[in-house]
This record gives structure tokens, C-alpha cells and sequence, in this order.
């Protein structure tokens, strides 16, 4: 079942949503945003609670850029391939500040974060700080990315 959950303030979220948005906060101070200045980390927790962050590196060449998220779920593949991942976690800050600013996840972010739902057969549940500064909530991918690509699109109406 589909919810998407606002919470006005960061102290409303769960503790684990808050010790991951810390991860994420950290996370950031490595992001390679040398063009954007957009500084944004990710962190995720996995069934077993072994947490894996990532932040975003830019490259001049803007499409070979990668996203915090992706960084993320990508090391956690690579290093916990049997491993399902329960929550991810995003933020953002701007380069040498402190302050969190408003980031959700792109439309690619969320179209990778669907594949891996489906991979792994089970919901990932998302955080992230909407522009009106509230933390938002998601169940699943599906809740931020309704008619996502997936292998049905590809093998055609029918098909499994």
C-alpha cells in the first residue's frame, strides 16, 4: 500500500530516519559539487542495520555527474549484493554552508530506486526535505514516480 507522510519538523521523524539524515549530512562533506555547489549526501540501512552512504560527484561533462543516491545504492549492491535495503535517506546542503536546503530525489534517482524495489521484491521507504523545509515520507519509489519504466515496458503487455 501506497503513503507519503509530511512531518513539519525534523524532531518528528523516527530515530532512525534522524541518525540516517545525520549519516547523509556527513556524507555531504564529501560531495564533489564543484560546479553546482550543491552538496548532497545520501545514506541507506540495510535489513541487517549495516548503514552505506554516498554523496554526489560532479564532472565538467554534466551527464557523467552521479547523484548521492545512486552512489549509494550502487556501493551497497556491490559490497551487501544479498542484502535488502529498507531505507534511504537524502539531503543537501550548499558548499561551505551548514544549514540543510530542500532536495528530492531526480527522476532517475527514483526511476534506479524502483529497479532495485523490484529486485529485491520488497519497498524502500524514502526521506527527503521538501522546498516548504518539511521532511517527507515514502513508502516506495512508486509513491514519488507513478508509470515508472520496468522490465514488463520492455518485454511488452502480458509478459512477465
Amino acid at each position: 500500500m501506497s503513503e507519503l507522510t509530511i512531518f513539519k519538523h525534523f524532531d518528528d521523524l523516527d530515530q532512525e530516519s534522524k541518525y540516517l539524515a545525520h549519516k547523509a549530512k556527513d556524507a555531504a562533506h564529501f560531495a564533489h559539487a564543484n560546479y553546482s555547489k550543491f552538496c548532497v549526501g545520501a545514506a541507506l540501512v540495510l535489513e541487517d542495520g549495516t548503514v552505506v552512504t554516498g554523496a554526489n560527484y560532479e564532472n565538467a561533462s554534466y551527464p557523467l555527474s552521479m547523484c548521492a543516491e545512486r552512489v549509494a545504492l550502487y556501493a551497497a549492491a556491490a559490497q551487501y549484493p544479498d542484502k535488502r535495503i529498507v531505507k534511504l535517506v537524502v539531503v543537501a546542503k550548499k558548499k561551505g554552508g551548514k544549514d540543510l536546503v530542500p532536495a528530492t530525489s531526480c527522476g532517475g534517482c527514483r526511476q534506479v530506486i524502483m529497479e532495485f524495489e523490484t529486485n529485491q521484491k520488497k519497498p524502500i521507504a524514502l526521506i527527503m526535505q521538501n522546498e516548504d523545509h518539511h521532511w517527507i515520507k515514502a513508502s516506495s519509489a512508486a509513491d514519488l514516480l507513478p508509470y515508472s519504466f520496468s522490465k514488463q515496458s520492455l518485454d511488452g503487455p502480458g509478459k512477465k
